[in-house]
């Protein structure tokens, strides 16, 4: 693993499409949200869930406390407002939010170290989706992240039955691309001006999973 893993990417040029249903052109997405914990082994150091309206209040003091550690790679929602719309843009199909979560231990309460995202998943003979993923500052370089990509991975691969899972980043992005790379990613190519992110249009290396 790098020395420093900021961990952060990736976001898309439409990271939150309208139901995919509705697009017209064949493929479709699930015909409805659901609610998903993935199932986690009693000995993982993390656990994903979807996130909540409870969690607001813990996950926009960890965004501006990571806004450092986030910048220029990502941005995450760091008010009130912002946490609400990206839980609303989690009420479709096409996309599936999740928390990973160190379990409660004896004293402690849940933590929340960083967020995995899947957007436009699309179904039918295309299968495929966005992947973006962040951590949260105190959290990096402990291996959190990689656990969750490989949980997240068995998820998207296997109830969700995905064949394809896509993410674009930034090549200075050391500690994400060691990230996916470590995971079983390959790179795929390369996008001169891919995304604008505060303000300026970036690079990207677009890396993919693809099942066996």
């Amino acid at each position: 693993m790098p020395t420093r893993l900021n961990l952060l990417q990736t976001q898309q040029p439409r990271p939150w499409l309208p139901d995919a249903a509705q697009r017209g052109d064949g493929l479709r997405a699930e015909p409805k949200r659901v609610q998903v914990r993935v199932k986690t082994q009693a000995t993982a150091p993390v656990a994903l869930r979807a996130p909540v309206a409870a969690d607001a209040e813990r996950f926009v003091t960890l965004a501006e406390r990571s806004q450092a550690l986030h910048t220029p790679w990502t941005s995450a929602p760091s008010t009130p407002e912002s946490f609400a719309a990206y839980l609303a843009q989690l009420d479709t199909p096409a996309n599936q939010g999740f928390l990973v979560c160190r379990p409660p231990k004896a004293g402690e309460g849940e933590q929340i170290a960083g967020v995995f995202n899947l957007s436009q998943i699309v179904m039918g003979n295309f299968r495929s989706a966005y992947l973006g993923y962040y951590v949260f500052a105190g959290y990096e370089r402990q291996g959190l992240m990689r656990a969750g990509m490989q949980q997240l991975l068995r998820h998207a691969f296997g109830p969700l039955k995905l064949h394809r899972l896509e993410a674009n980043i930034q090549p200075g992005n050391a500690a994400s691309i060691a990230l996916v790379r470590a995971c079983g990613f390959r790179q795929e190519g390369f996008s001169p001006r891919y995304l604008k992110i505060n303000g300026r249009w970036r690079d990207h290396e677009r890396w993919a999973f693809v099942a066996h």
